[in-house]
């Protein structure tokens, strides 16, 4: 070319970023319209990918009923919702299982599984489960995708959590009527990288869910209600 001639020139992480996740046209100039509609439907827009919200803390944290409210705003948001509840699994998918390390692990390892098929045909899996293993809960972030997958620690102290069991979970543990459990003669492994944490001593389940909400919407996996006057049609 000769000398001054102005070039354009859009790179791989430009096209997914900048253009299919937002919903944007690819320019004329840069690709053919038939293969610009084959990107689209092989990498849709951010808001129509899959995603796995993963809720991990203590028993009696609040993980499932934040999980709840969670479902309940994202269905209000038009996206597609599987709650994939720990207590649950183990009493269908993985009915079977004891509290030992390998077991544990299988369970979770069950549940990261269902959730990145959910997620691989643009499902979302709200997943509530203590998963107390890093090394564990790492292999799931794995399983499903890292940019598909969001961590939520529901940093609940250990002392909260036992005033709030309902079960008696913790006195049983306490009194060496249930071995191996979490948090007494078991450990629980905080996340080091956790995208986001939820203070549940401050903060309602509500709250707390809508923390999340406004996370996935900066993010784009939730569109943004659309406020008032920005519709541009005339009549």
């Amino acid at each position: 070319m000769p000398p001054g001639v102005r070039t354009a020139a859009i790179s791989g992480t430009e096209v997914r970023q900048e253009y299919l996740n937002n919903g944007r046209a690819l320019p004329s100039w840069f690709t053919r319209p038939e293969v610009a509609e084959i990107l689209v439907e092989t990498y849709p827009p951010r808001h129509k990918q899959g995603i796995c919200i993963w809720f991990t803390g203590l028993s009696g944290a609040g993980k499932s009923t934040t999980a709840e409210i969670l479902t309940m705003l994202l269905q209000e948001h038009g996206r597609q919702v599987t709650l994939l509840d720990g207590d649950v699994v183990r009493t269908h998918l993985s009915k079977g299982l004891g509290f030992s390390k390998e077991d544990r692990d299988t369970n979770i390892r069950r549940i990261g599984f269902v959730a990145s098929e959910i997620v691989r045909h643009g499902g979302t899996a709200v997943c509530a489960a203590v998963s107390p293993y890093r090394a564990t809960r790492n292999d799931v972030r794995n399983m499903v995708g890292k940019d598909l997958y969001v961590e939520v620690f529901v940093d609940t102290p250990l002392e909260v959590c036992e005033q709030r069991d309902s079960k008696g979970l913790y006195a049983k543990a306490r009194r060496g009527e249930i071995t191996g459990f979490t948090g007494v003669d078991d450990p629980y492994e905080t996340p080091r990288h956790a995208e986001i944490r939820l203070d549940t001593v401050n903060h309602t389940a509500e709250e707390n869910a809508h923390l999340i909400l406004v996370y996935l919407m900066e993010r784009g996996f939730i569109r943004r209600p659309m406020a008032a006057g920005d519709d541009t049609r005339h009549g």
